[in-house]
């Protein structure tokens, strides 16, 4: 079978829309658990509460860790040739890595598998977390939008 012209384009389009699927699904299921741990109140140490906060920090670090080294480094590593895909990712990355870091902070604290753990500022460290998290996404949503031209 040969290949057609624009094939090669072709393709990368479609691994390019799969990524941008896989990664904006992982953020869905961060921003639902996010919700659900927000509405928690009052902050009590029970234990569905625990194990809700556990679930929303795996899949935060696994969002976190798929932007970084399946979006990011696809780009940073030339598998992305178009200038203004590289012009926005050097724009956004800088806060984008301060925001991973902020989000690794929040997991270290919380996702301890200690029961016992104070939940006493996990009000004030989600809603600082949000404020972050929804600055990243302004930021990720302007290299989707360059992504998916």
């Amino acid at each position: 079978m040969s290949k057609q012209p624009g094939d090669d384009g072709a393709e990368r389009r479609v691994r390019t829309r799969e990524m941008i699927d896989k990664w904006l699904a992982e953020r869905q299921e961060m921003l639902v658990l996010y919700c659900q741990l927000a509405g928690l109140e009052p902050y009590t140490p029970d234990r569905s509460s625990k194990d809700l906060l556990r679930r929303f920090c795996q899949v935060m670090v696994d969002y976190i860790a798929f932007g970084h080294f399946e979006v990011y480094n696809r780009i940073s590593q030339g598998d992305e040739r178009r200038a203004r895909v590289l012009q926005i990712a050097e724009e956004v990355y800088p806060k984008i890595a301060e925001v991973a870091e902020i989000s690794v902070a929040f997991n270290d604290k919380y996702d301890t598998g200690d029961h016992d753990q104070p939940m006493d500022q996990l009000d004030e460290d989600l809603s600082i977390l949000g404020a972050e998290l929804a600055n990243r996404i302004e930021l990720e949503d302007r290299v989707v939008q360059a992504l998916l031209r």
